[in-house]
C-alpha cells in the first residue's frame, strides 16, 4: 500500500493509551505493508510465473481483501446504508485507481522509492484539501510540502531530459490515494469506520471484477497464492494501523510507519537483487523528512 492504504483509513473509537503497544503495533503493520508491495512486484513480474496484468493483481487484493473483511462483517453485523453510495463510489474509484498505480510502480522501479513516494500521500491530500476543502495551511505545512516534493523531484530523476516512468507512475498512485483520504473525510462524519471498509472493499471488488476481466491471464498456483496472500496481508496490514493510531498520539506514533521503507528495501534486496542508488536513497530520505516535519508539527497543532 503500498503505503497508501493505511491513511486513508478512519480511526475507531478511543482506546487505552499504550504508546509502546501502539509502535509494537505499527511496526508490525509496516512489515506486512512493505511486504505487500513486494508480493505485487511479484505478481505483476516473471518471479511466479507469466507476469499478470496489473489490474489482475489488484483484483486479487480486492478478491481476497473482500472475504476477509466480508467474514468479519458476518459477525460483527455493521449496519450499512446507501444514501451515501455515490460518495463511496468516489471514493472506490480513487483507491482502486490508487492501488493499481502503485502496484505497477513496484514493477518499474526499487521497492523503497516507490514506497518513499507513497508518503507524498499526507502532503498531496494537505495541498490538495484548499481548494477541495477550503482548509487553510500555515508556513510550516508549506515548508514540509516543499521539502517532500523536492524528495520527488530527485526520484523523478529528470537529469538528461529523461523523467523515470515508474516515479510517474507512483506520484500519481499519491495523488489519487490523496484524494481517497479527502473523500474519507467526509464519509466519516456520518459512516463507521468498520462500515467504510465494508463498501470500499465491496464496491472495489465489482470495479476489479469488470476491469480484470477484460485482460484476464490464467494464473499459476503459486500466483493463486501470492494473490491471496496479497489480500489477507493489506487487510493484516490495515488492522494493525488502526489499532496503533487509536492507542498514541499520532505524532508519536507516525514515525514509526516510515520503517516501510526499510523493510521494502531489505525485501527487495534479498529476494530481486534491487538496490536503489544514492539519487534514490536522498529523494527517499528528502521525503521522508518532509512527511515527518508535517507528523511533528500537526502533533504540536493538536497538543
Amino acid at each position: 500500500m503500498a503505503a497508501p492504504a493505511p491513511l486513508a483509513t478512519a480511526t475507531p473509537a478511543p482506546a487505552r493509551q499504550a504508546p509502546a503497544f501502539a509502535a509494537a503495533l505499527m511496526v508490525c503493520a509496516t512489515v506486512l505493508i512493505a511486504a505487500t508491495t513486494l508480493m505485487s512486484k511479484a505478481l505483476g513480474t516473471d518471479a511466479l510465473g507469466p507476469a499478470l496484468p496489473i489490474v489482475q493483481v489488484t483484483f486479487g487484493r480486492y478478491l481476497f481483501g473482500a472475504l476477509a473483511v466480508f467474514a468479519v462483517a458476518a459477525i460483527l453485523r455493521p449496519r450499512l446504508s446507501a444514501k451515501r453510495a455515490p460518495v463511496h463510489a468516489l471514493r472506490v474509484a480513487c483507491g482502486w485507481g490508487g492501488v493499481t498505480l502503485m502496484f505497477a510502480a513496484t514493477t518499474m522501479i526499487p521497492l523503497a522509492e516507490a514506497t518513499a513516494i507513497s508518503f507524498l500521500n499526507p502532503v498531496v491530500a494537505m495541498l490538495l484539501a484548499i481548494p477541495l476543502l477550503g482548509e487553510r495551511v500555515g508556513r510550516w505545512r508549506w515548508l514540509a510540502a516543499a521539502v517532500s516534493l523536492g524528495g520527488a523531484a530527485l526520484l523523478l530523476r529528470p537529469g538528461g531530459g529523461v523523467v523515470s516512468t515508474g516515479a510517474l507512475v507512483a506520484l500519481g498512485a499519491a495523488v489519487l490515494l490523496a484524494l481517497e483520504v479527502l473523500v474519507m473525510k467526509r464519509l466519516t462524519r456520518t459512516e463507521s469506520p468498520f462500515a467504510t471498509i465494508v463498501w470500499a472493499n465491496g464496491l472495489a471488488l465489482i470495479v476489479a471484477t469488470a476491469v480484470a476481466l477484460s485482460v484476464w491471464q490464467p494464473p499459476t498456483q503459486a500466483q493463486w497464492g501470492a494473490m491471496a496472500a496479497l489480500g489477507v496481508t493489506m487487510v493484516a496490514a490495515q488492522g494493525f494501523y488502526v489499532n496503533a493510531i487509536a492507542r498514541a498520539d499520532a505524532s508519536f506514533v507516525t514515525p514509526f510507519s516510515y520503517l516501510t521503507l526499510v523493510f521494502a528495501g531489505l525485501y527487495d534486496a534479498a529476494l530481486f537483487g534491487t538496490v536503489p542508488d544514492a539519487v534514490g536513497w536522498a529523494g527517499a530520505a528528502t521525503i521522508l523528512a518532509g512527511a515527518a516535519l508535517l507528523a511533528w508539527r500537526e502533533g504540536r497543532v493538536r497538543t
